[in-house]
């Protein structure tokens, strides 16, 4: 496969010439300099001396607290419009082109800069020059965003304006404290008149700064909380309904195909509609799993127009844990590269077996734990009835472990569906001897202990989503569930199953080995280091006791910059890492479809193997 990161996609990009969105990049970074400057500009006097002074005596007293207010809310705002444009977001570029000519006059009434205006003016010119490569759609937008704007605006008006009530310290009548300064801030960002004093008409210039601020975030935050709402896109009953008619003819190439009926993504198809890509967006990132679904010769289509919605919007496209075969595909269609990310266990049935010293230590657990009392039930999600699937449910929300979700690319996301009939749930019981097993036992949930979900993989295979068990239980509960599920699968049709990912697996096991070069050892090393917070080490040492073979999974990504991007929009929408405001529970909304389940992972807590699966 590493030949797959420099052909093709190498020789494209030769001849492309420059990325188009080269010079958005640079634009943005021209708007954030004019803003600071244009801060800079209404905050410090001093930055402010120059031979034009002696022409501003003519002008109204008024026009220098007035201009040094609106320099200070142009720069603010080109601050906040310089993401915007450095990805080419054509609201961004309006905006841009009606602010700098503000700026520009507020630099020559104020600061009397002939270098800030022509600066404002020269980036002007360039956003005209180039409007063409400022077309990207708006990102899906909720109201609570107006939120989030108010509490980061509020911070930044109250520290800016912290710095412009001391940025006069030779005008400033007395010594007050920083209480007093601190409310002279709050006082003027609501209009109101401070306990601080200046000589001059500092005090005017002051005021009206903070009072620009004040207006800047209350602005700002009406705009977001009143502007039409445009959630993000979600599979419609109709995407859904042809998603599955694609994995019936085609799911049995990828074990993660059923993952992409999970309903809070979106989907592209070809235009023949024999293939399709589903995605999420996550910080700017069109973040696609698994390989397209459908005819393979039709995944070109597919993901042409995958990479048209990136290009409209202006998102980062990237493919996280697609196979060899896909990421050839998407390689050669789209001139991006790839990387080996890690690798999926998977258990041929046929060859599975409980004998010899191989296996001695799962043998000797799953005995164990039969010895205690405990069975398991392998059915079918449609052969359950509503009240069992209802237990199951609730028994897997109470057993989670965390208050988010956690799941994208291998996790399904809701469990006892109606239309997923074909799911496999295998479930361990045991009776409890103080309530006798019935549903008023300790947690509710019955004799219940433990539940594994898997989803199908075409018609003779299932792919493990979620691995749940009670804290009480005995451990070793996902060990005897999975060894349950590989010995009923031949009456059920099962010829596969796909187990765990292990990330960075190729890596751990070469760096074990005698022989192995300071590098590799110290790659390792800093693998178990971080297996402290992520499950790398322990889910790699958990599936290896299933002695599966090891299918490789890969990231696919525009350019090696955008790759710490990608793993943050990644550990987002895994539910590993939440950069969202937290909101009361008394005003959180309900989703209308359940968010992503586990990981396909042992459990929440890295540690070791051992201690993974037993807090399961």
């Amino acid at each position: 496969m590493g030949a797959v990161r420099r052909t093709a996609g190498t020789a494209r990009r030769l001849l492309r010439g420059p990325r188009p969105e080269a010079v958005p990049l640079l634009v943005g970074r021209a708007c954030a300099l004019v803003g600071l400057l244009d801060v800079a500009a209404g905050v410090f006097p001093r930055f402010r001396h120059s031979r034009m002074h002696a022409l501003a005596e003519v002008l109204p007293g008024a026009l220098g607290p007035f201009a040094a207010a609106l320099a200070l809310s142009v720069g603010v705002l080109l601050l906040l419009l310089a993401h915007g444009l450095k990805r080419g977001k054509r609201r961004a570029w309006r905006a841009a082109v009606a602010l700098l000519p503000a700026g520009a006059v507020a630099q020559f009434a104020y600061r009397h800069s002939v270098l800030g205006v022509v600066l404002s003016l020269a980036l002007l010119a360039v956003l005209l020059r180039h409007r063409a490569q400022f077309a990207a759609l708006p990102d899906p937008r909720s109201r609570w965003r107006a939120l989030a704007n108010f509490v980061l605006m509020g911070t930044g008006s109250l520290l800016l304006g912290l710095v412009v009530v001391n940025a006069h310290p030779r005008l400033l009548v007395g010594d007050p404290s920083l209480a007093d300064r601190l409310t002279h801030v709050v006082y003027g960002l609501f209009g109101f008149e401070g306990p601080l004093d200046y000589r001059g008409d500092t005090s005017w210039t002051v005021a009206f700064s903070l009072g620009a601020l004040g207006l800047l975030t209350a602005v700002t935050t009406l705009h977001l909380a009143f502007r039409p709402e445009r959630p993000a896109a979600r599979l419609t009953e109709d995407d859904e309904e042809r998603l599955r008619a694609l994995l019936a003819r085609h799911g049995g190439r990828d074990s993660l195909g059923h993952f992409a009926l999970r309903r809070d993504k979106a989907v592209v198809f070809s235009p023949s509609g024999k293939a399709a890509v589903t995605y999420r967006v996550v910080c700017g990132v069109m973040l696609a799993s698994g390989d397209p679904i459908g005819d393979v010769e039709a995944w070109p289509g597919a993901i042409e127009r995958f990479m048209d919605e990136a290009r409209a919007h202006s998102w980062t496209p990237a493919v996280m844990g697609c196979s060899e075969t896909g990421g050839h595909v998407w390689t050669r269609e789209t001139g991006l590269d790839a990387l080996e990310l890690g690798d999926e266990a998977v258990v041929d049935v046929k060859d599975f077996s409980l004998a010899g010293r191989a296996m001695r230590n799962v043998r000797q657990m799953v005995k164990r734990i039969e010895r205690a009392g405990y069975e398991t039930r392998v059915r079918r999600v449609g052969d359950l009835g509503d009240a069992e699937l209802d237990r199951i449910r609730r028994a897997a929300d109470a057993w989670r472990g965390t208050d988010t979700e956690r799941g994208f690319s291998m996790a399904l996301g809701r469990v006892g569906d109606p239309a997923d009939g074909d799911c496999l749930v295998a479930t361990a019981h045991k009776a409890d001897d103080d309530a006798g097993g019935g549903a008023g036992s300790p947690g509710g949930h019955g004799d219940l202990k433990a539940v594994l979900h898997f989803v199908p993989w075409g018609a003779d295979g299932v792919s493990l989503d979620l691995m749940r068990r009670d804290r009480s239980a005995d451990p070793g509960m996902n060990e005897m569930l999975i060894v349950a599920a590989l010995q009923a699968a031949p009456a059920l049709g099962i010829t596969r199953v796909s187990l765990n990912f292990a990330m960075f697996r190729a890596a751990l096991a070469r760096g074990e080995r005698i022989g192995a070069g300071p590098v590799l050892r110290a790659w390792r090393g800093l693998l178990i280091f971080l297996s402290r917070w992520f499950q790398i080490e322990s889910l790699y040492k958990f599936n290896a006791k299933f002695r599966p073979r090891w299918e490789p999974r890969f990231v696919v990504y525009r350019a090696p910059g955008d790759l710490p991007r990608i793993g943050v929009a990644a550990l987002q929408a895994e539910g590993f890492l939440d950069l969202s405001l937290p909101l009361p529970r008394a005003v959180r909304r309900r989703r209308p479809a359940p968010l992503p389940c586990v990981h396909r992972t042992p459990e929440h807590t890295p540690a070791t193997a051992d201690t993974a699966v037993r807090a399961a």
